[in-house]
């Protein structure tokens, strides 16, 4: 594959204040490549209207989370239980002029707080709460807080997910009251299609609908259903 020249790096319209040492050799050659989160980012910039209020479980490099900040009128909060990316994510936001984001390293799960141990990775998009998935480098232990409760605290309606796996016990036992829209990217890798099975059928108690308009392969968009019938879309 053939990548652009040295130089700023900007991808997705984004300016990324990332050096190349500061990923892993893959991470960098997908940002250089303009392949990182590339779905992600074009499905995200249709996601919310004006006046939304986001919580983002997975902050990453924090392009996603800027990509959702250029819609006008929004608010977002921003967590991810990697320290690391949670100062480069400020930084990207930061050089876009994304001052309507809020960013926190941290840990959100239903139920009761409790302390969670969390593998980190050198390809970190990789690092998650389960050590079976791969070689880890260090592990650190991180205070969780209930889901519900930071979704009633700040009036979000939006839910935006990137948690390698944690999505299903959070999609399974969380409430989700006030969220019309949960965004998230399935990983069946890690359980399998009967886990992707659970998250539609949680999702379908809660009042969810997949939205096929809006999905595209594992990044999927889950709507509050209404019952309405939808203009045809060739």
């Amino acid at each position: 594959m053939t990548l652009p020249p040295q130089g700023p790096l900007t991808i997705h319209g984004l300016n990324v204040p990332i050096a190349e040492g500061e990923v892993s050799p893959i991470i960098w050659q997908a940002l250089r490549s303009g392949e990182y989160e590339a779905k992600e980012a074009r499905l995200a910039r249709t996601l919310l209207r004006a006046g939304d209020r986001v919580l983002e479980l997975g902050s990453g490099l924090g392009i996603i989370t800027t990509v959702l900040a250029q819609t006008p009128d929004v608010r977002i909060w921003s967590f991810d239980a990697n320290p690391d990316t949670v100062a480069m994510a400020r930084r990207v936001a930061e050089a876009n002029d994304a001052t309507n984001v809020t960013f926190a390293h941290g840990l959100l799960s239903a139920g009761d707080p409790t302390t969670h141990v969390f593998y980190m990775r050198r390809d970190f998009w990789m690092s998650s709460m389960i050590a079976a998935q791969g070689p880890y480098e260090a592990t650190i232990e991180v205070q969780s807080a209930n889901i519900d409760a930071a979704l009633a605290e700040r009036g979000i309606n939006v839910l935006v997910m990137d948690v390698e796996g944690a999505e299903r016990e959070i999609l399974g036992a969380a409430t989700l009251d006030g969220v019309d829209r949960v965004f998230l990217e399935l990983h069946d890798h890690l359980y399998g299609l009967t886990g992707v099975r659970e998250i539609f059928a949680a999702m379908d108690r809660k009042g969810f609908a997949y939205d096929p308009r809006a999905s595209s392969g594992p990044c999927v968009l889950f709507l509050r259903d209404d019952g309405s019938i939808r203009p045809y879309a060739g």
